[in-house]
């Protein structure tokens, strides 16, 4: 999978040098980009906003300058995600379709967010012809900074469904928030007892058929908790 972004703060994306994510690009399981915004703005203090059109508070991020940043990027068959608070709700069942992508390009907006054309010129017939896909995707009801930080959460909900990149794969099959809306319980290790708080005694017992009736309970009176 390729997974490029497009950002005013590259910087940000360091962390996808780390851990995991690391050892995938290194055995050539994704492949990450980060383009630099404000390097595509033919403006001499090299700007990529301006004031909106109506009036009002806040910056609002040029349409000239992402098309020429996304142009040259969006090959066919491509998933464009527009990171917005007004944008569908990224849940588990969104990472599981958007880990089928052989191609992600994140626009990381700032301030007022993006201007509208460019959603409207890149969901036009020309790129549906293409397989280009437009989405518009919040991490949940909040305000952050800049997309920045949202991208970094779906792309490491994404990768890790990928085959290869968990260590262990059985991991997948015990995943909090599946498709089933199932939770997951809780989990213990040594030692037995920690600051006087035993582990349930069930899980110490090796009975695996009475160990999972546990589980399952545990996990359903964990999700009664959360609702």
């Amino acid at each position: 999978m390729k997974i490029e972004t497009v950002t005013i703060f590259p910087d940000y994306f360091a962390p996808l040098s780390l851990s995991l994510l690391g050892k995938a690009q290194n055995s050539g399981i994704l492949n990450f980009v980060v383009h630099d915004l404000r390097g595509f703005s033919t403006n001499n203090h090299h700007a990529v906003d301006d004031t909106p059109y109506g009036g009002g508070a806040g910056m609002v991020m040029l349409p000239e300058v992402w098309g020429q940043a996304l142009d040259p990027i969006l090959v066919n068959d491509t998933d464009l995600i527009i990171l917005t608070p007004a944008g569908k709700r990224f849940d588990q069942n969104l990472a599981e379709k958007l880990s089928a992508s052989k191609h992600i390009v994140f626009a990381c907006g700032r301030y007022e967010g993006i201007d509208d054309r460019v959603r409207q010129h890149y969901s036009s017939d020309q790129y549906c012809a293409r397989n280009i896909r437009v989405h518009e995707i919040s991490i949940g009801d909040y305000v952050l900074g800049g997309g920045e930080v949202a991208a970094l959460v779906m792309i490491e909900a994404i990768t890790r469904l990928l085959p290869g990149v968990l260590g262990n794969p059985e991991s997948l099959a015990e995943e909090s928030h599946n498709e089933d809306g199932y939770v997951e319980y809780p989990n213990f290790t040594k030692p037995p007892t920690w600051r006087d708080i035993a582990v349930p005694e069930i899980l110490l017992s090796g009975n695996h058929a009475e160990i999972a009736k546990w589980r399952a309970a545990a996990a359903e009176e964990r999700a009664e908790k959360n609702l």
